[in-house]
Order: C-alpha cells, then structure tokens, then sequence
C-alpha cells in the first residue's frame, strides 16, 4: 500500500510541475509523409516550366533545377513517379498530377526513333492503366509497342537502340531489357502476339550474348543486321569495355524478373538469380549495399556512387523474392531492405525543402561523358519510390 501511495504522489507531482507546459510527444514523421512532401516542392519547382517544351524534372545543374523534353529518354519518369506517389499515398492530388504529366507524352507513342519508349510510355501510360480503365491510354501503349517493335532486327534477333554510327553498326545496351514489358502488356491489350515474341526473342539474344561466365553484363553490343554476328562488345558509361557498369547490371536483374513474371519460363529466373547473385556478393559493394558507379572501377574516396543502381535492385529484388524458395526469399528481402534503409535516411535521402525537390542524392549517369556526376537524377526517384510500394505490399 506504501508503494501505490508513493507511485500516486510522484503522478501529481509530475502533472503538477507541468500544468504551466504544454507537454507535447512529436510524431516520427514517417517516409511517406517525407517523400510525399519532398515532392509537393519538386511540383511547386517545376510548375514554371510547365508550358515551355522543357516540362520535365530532370537533374540539377549549377545547383538549379534542369528540365528536359518530352523526348527526353527520361521523361516517362515523372509522371510515373507522382502515380507511384499515388499509390502511396492515396491522395487524388497525385493522381490528377499525373494524368496532367502523363498526357504531355501523348506524342511519344508515334515515335520509332528511340528504343526507350519503354521507359517514357511504360512509366507513364502504363502505370496509369493500373489506376484507371481507360480505352485511349490502352491505344497509346499498343501504337507505342508498334513504334518500338519497328526497331526490331529479326536476322539479329534483337531491338536496335542507338542509331547506327561511327562507332557502331547496330548497337544494342543492356537497358534495352527494360523496354520489354511494355511489349507484354500490348499483347494483354490487343491480342497482337507479335509484341511478346519479340521480346522473348530480344530476351534470350541478350541472355545468350551479353553475358560473361560470372553474370556480368556488357553494356554495349554492336551486331551485324543481316547475320547476327557480335561485332563488338563494349562500354559506353562504364568503367572499362570489360568491367560491369553498375546501373546496367541492375537494369539486367530487373529486366529479366519481369521477363520471368510475363512468360513463367524458368531459365528467366534463374537467369535473375544468377544477376542478383553476382551484385549482392560482389566484393567492391560498400557495407551500405550502394554501389560505386562501376563495380571494377578503382576506388578512392573521391569515387561517386550510384543511388539509381541500389534504387532499381532493391525495386528488383523485392519482386524476385516472391518467386523463389525460403532462404533465397529471405536473402533477397533483406538486401533489399538495408538498400532502402540506407536510401531513407542521409546521407542519400534529400532534407525536404532542399535538392530542388528531388528525393535522393548521389546518383551518377553518365561518368565518362562528364554528365551527371553525384547528382539527383529522376529515375532514381522513381525506383526508390516503387521500392518502398513494393516493401509496404510485402509486409501486408
């Protein structure tokens, strides 16, 4: 009884000290409510660009916000990130945001020369058509698919990318994987089975040609048209011809999950376990789990590293654990876990209010061109932000 009274007394003398304070218990503010504000400030940023025929958030430059064109390869990643913040977030703002962005690629779907329709189309009208049933939306990704499948070289067994040049007769890099399911959803749409088989045909040319014996990628390879020959087998962004450029050794993990998932054939997937087997155990990848812009490059502490390429692998991973066995499961869940750890917090996730908008830092595109060298770059905003819907749906 001594005990109760003693317990009792120390409360009002605690309440009573404090009746003058306001006494308050601040609320973690959670990733979503960050990333969501984050990118209310990239919207606000952006909105003078809007009528120009620069309306897309690209990077920084100069330490200002730089926008690019429709036609810019990146330019499906806005708006997809807002339908991905839709997602997340519930909220109709986003998604009345994102049909606006979405509809300003209308003119893109007609469009035969880029291979990355996928990214631009895909992004944008195909994350649409998970929110809305929308006849015209569905047109737009099945012209697009017919737009892409005019690059396709059918003696080579492949979609060609670049145009041809001095360098290369018909190049083809390895982020063309990323550009196939698209094909796949305009055969869902209109039944035309043309799309899907050129992107099983351009899946395991790529298996079968861009691979060295340890699972690494090329980034380049040149191919003769006519006979398929490999001419060529080099770099563009990486390292070296024979190193493995970071991004592009996640853009081969993704692109052959999603081949997996469309065709249930298990040479994908193994293919996809192969990949991740090699990033995650890779002896130059830091503690953190982001990788150096190039896995073979020599490191100083001046070496930029690659937030887009942890962002697209964890995205990846998450999908690749829910088709494999427990303790593969569990491995690829719980890299991908410390990758989105790692990004959602400094040094790597942005102050809101800061990086003129964009979520993440540190990202690197194109290093030997002197292009976008520890930046913010949209892309990696756009698999960060896939990751976490990919990490909340898992956990329900």
């Amino acid at each position: 009884m001594r005990n109760f009274n003693l317990y009792f007394v120390l409360i009002i003398l605690f309440f009573g000290s404090c009746k003058d304070k306001k006494v308050e218990f601040e609320k973690p503010i959670s990733i979503i409510d960050k990333v969501s504000e984050q990118y209310e400030y990239l919207y606000e940023n952006a909105i003078p660009f809007v009528d120009t025929d620069k309306p897309m958030p690209r990077t920084i430059i100069n330490g200002k916000l730089h926008t690019v064109s429709v036609y810019d390869w990146t330019s499906g990643f806005h708006p997809g990130s807002m339908w991905n913040l839709y997602r997340l977030t519930n909220n109709e703002e986003w998604k009345n945001r994102a049909i606006y962005y979405t509809k300003l690629l209308d003119t893109i779907q007609y469009w035969e020369g880029t291979h990355d329709l996928g990214f631009m189309i895909g992004d944008s009208y195909g994350n649409a058509l998970k929110y809305e049933n929308n006849a015209d939306y569905e047109k737009v990704m099945v012209q697009a698919a017919k737009s892409l499948s005019s690059r396709f070289k059918p003696n080579a067994g492949i979609i060609q990318s670049w145009e041809s040049n001095d360098r290369w007769q018909c190049p083809v890099i390895i982020d063309n994987m990323m550009n196939l399911e698209m094909l796949f959803e305009a055969t869902k749409i209109s039944g035309d089975s043309t799309f899907y088989q050129i992107a099983v045909i351009h899946a395991d040319t790529t298996m079968a040609k861009h691979f060295r014996k340890d699972y690494s990628s090329y980034h380049v390879l040149d191919y003769d048209t006519k006979t398929g020959e490999v001419l060529k087998r080099n770099t563009a962004q990486g390292y070296k011809d024979e190193s493995a450029w970071a991004r592009g050794q996640a853009w081969g993990l993704y692109g052959f999950i999603v081949m997996y998932r469309e065709t249930k054939n298990l040479k994908y997937l193994n293919q996809a376990k192969h990949i991740a087997e090699f990033i995650m155990n890779h002896p130059n990848l830091p503690e953190d789990k982001v990788p150096y812009w190039d896995y073979n490059v020599p490191v100083t502490a001046q070496t930029p590293r690659d937030a887009s390429a942890a962002a697209i692998t964890a995205s990846a991973l998450y999908e690749l654990s829910t088709y494999v066995e427990d303790d593969l499961n569990s491995a690829y869940i719980n890299e991908a876990n410390t990758i989105v750890e790692t990004l959602s917090k400094e040094p790597y996730l942005a102050e809101v209010g800061t990086n003129e908008g964009f979520l993440l830092k540190h990202s690197t595109g194109h290093l030997p061109n002197d292009s976008e060298i520890d930046v913010p770059i949209n892309y990696s905003d756009y698999y960060f932000l896939e990751a976490l819907i990919r990490q909340r749906e898992m956990v329900k």
